[in-house]
């Protein structure tokens, strides 16, 4: 199934897009958890950015 996904994301105008995983530590309990995000390239700056 991951390698359907890769492909779709390889055909003509998906050179653009970027997958973004950004690990994120919950205040609350302490522990690490991972946000993660298909955007495009130019994006990607503001999503690691974001708090």
């Amino acid at each position: 199934m991951a390698k359907k996904a890769v492909a779709t994301l390889r055909t003509g105008g998906g050179q653009n897009i970027a997958k973004c995983i950004k690990m994120v530590k919950n205040p609350e309990t302490g522990n690490y958890q991972f946000k993660e995000t298909v955007t495009y390239k130019e994006s990607a700056k503001d999503f690691f950015n974001k708090k």
